[in-house]
């Protein structure tokens, strides 16, 4: 088992000396990034994606607060977690501070133990809200992403390649016969076989952006972005062979002994879409006519 990556914490605070020893008290046990001002901290926030902001509140140019602000302000950072260090003590800086949603706020000249407390504790929080975010995006009998996240990453992924100019190709597919699959071997082996169908779309789908997702019963979906039409149709001709491969036996099946997918495919460009929407009904309108022509098959175009 790989080892748990330590959590990033961004320390933004003018005063090197501050910086120093928030770092080096917390290097030991994080990855420490630091920031000198408010237009380096957002840099940051935003390329390298720190699990929890140290800020300071008075600072040249941009105080903590506007820097704050700015945060929430950008999809991209608005739900990192901020604590502001300041030498503000007043109960009207903190109320201020924590309106504009940090998390906590710690007043200066701050206690070491303390801090580390409320770091502590702050990034447990953050750890376990991100495990909760997971698990709702999450099939919970294939471990593929659920309908939820597949409607998140399509919608995203259209919009990408609407402003980038780049293909989009889109794959439904079906399980051929599975109705009979689980009559005939029970519910239970049906269960085993769509994860092992699943497992296959895991492994076709390598690149990082690359999504296999169920989308509901039997059927998953995957979506490969920077795809053109010949290479999707690739990705999906291996994934059926590496299906074919497992030999799953499938008696109660009218279109082969074995288990086997219909599959249906469209590409953004090769057709009239000219919405997320479209593009996808012409990827059911492929599965539909797979289904017609004898399941078992691969209709794109």
């Amino acid at each position: 088992m790989n080892p748990v990556e330590p959590q990033k914490v961004l320390i933004c605070d003018d005063d090197p000396i501050n910086r120093q020893l928030l770092a080096e008290l917390l290097k030991p046990d994080y990855t420490v990034l630091l920031a000198k001002n408010g237009e380096q901290a957002l840099e940051r926030a935003a390329r390298l994606m720190p699990d929890l902001v140290l800020l300071d509140v008075v600072m040249p140019d941009m105080n903590g607060f506007d820097v704050l602000r700015r945060l929430r302000a950008d999809p991209v950072t608005a739900q990192l977690a901020v604590i502001f260090i300041s030498g503000l003590d007043r109960p009207e800086d903190e109320a201020n501070g924590l309106k504009l949603g940090a998390a906590d706020y710690i007043a200066k000249p701050s206690n070491a133990t303390v801090v580390m407390a409320r770091v502590a504790l702050h990034l447990q929080m953050v750890r376990q809200r991100r495990m909760l975010e997971r698990l709702a995006n999450v099939d919970g009998l294939t471990e593929l992403a659920n309908r939820r996240r597949f409607d998140e990453v399509y919608a995203q992924e259209w919009a990408r390649a609407q402003r980038s100019g780049a293909p989009l190709s889109i794959a439904l597919l079906d399980i051929d016969a599975f109705k009979q699959y689980n009559d005939h071997y029970g519910h239970p082996a049906g269960d085993r076989a769509l994860r092992a169908v699943a497992r296959a779309a895991r492994a076709a789908t390598r690149r990082p952006a690359d999504l296999a997702a169920r989308y509901g019963g039997e059927e998953l979906v995957l979506v490969l972005p920077a795809t053109g039409a010949d290479e999707a149709r690739g990705v999906v001709d291996g994934l059926c062979a590496a299906l074919a491969a497992l030999q799953l036996t499938h008696a109660a099946s009218t279109v082969a002994p074995v288990l086997t997918v219909s599959v249906g495919g469209a590409t953004l460009g090769t057709h009239g879409a000219e919405t997320a929407a479209a593009l996808f009904e012409a990827a059911d309108i492929h599965l539909y006519r797979a289904k017609q022509a004898g399941r078992n098959r691969v209709v794109w175009r």
